[in-house]
């Protein structure tokens, strides 16, 4: 199950989004994922993958989480889980017309420079650092269906 590829979609964050999608292994953690994003940029191969930041959902996901980890702990932010790896991925896949219902955003990846300068400016004013011993208040996905822990 570690070892199960799937596509995670992410946007490199300078002021404006620059999307793109990277295979990645339920094992692999954020930083092997960073290391993948890096080469994809040119004006990422200059700087440390200790630089770069993982954001999703505005939780800042720190480089040792594992994407399993994440997804065996149900790992979630203000708005609701921060992956969606359930039955819903085969939906999607289908193209079925439910793939809007509970969508999440692609990933943000932004240079530690950059969220310096503008964590006081939104979207970086909402980020907050991921807690796994957090817990948010039940959510609502689309029409009623209540969720959560």
């Amino acid at each position: 199950e570690r070892e199960r590829e799937r596509m995670t979609e992410y946007s490199y964050w300078d002021g404006t989004g620059h999307r793109r999608t990277a295979k990645v292994k339920k094992g692999f953690t954020i930083r092997q994922l960073l290391c993948e994003v890096q080469k994809e940029f040119k004006e990422l191969q200059r700087v440390s993958v200790d630089s770069l930041m993982f954001i999703k959902e505005d939780i800042i996901i720190p480089h040792q989480f594992t994407f399993h980890h994440l997804i065996v702990n149900k790992a979630r932010g203000e708005s609701g889980p921060l992956f969606h790896f359930d039955v819903h991925e085969d939906v999607r896949m289908l193209g079925d017309a439910r793939k809007e219902k509970d969508e999440s955003h692609p990933a943000k990846v932004v240079d530690r420079r950059w969220y310096e300068r503008n964590k006081h400016v939104f979207p970086a004013s909402r980020w907050e650092i991921y807690d796994p011993e957090k817990e948010f208040e039940k959510y609502t996905i689309h029409g009623g269906e209540v969720q959560g822990q």
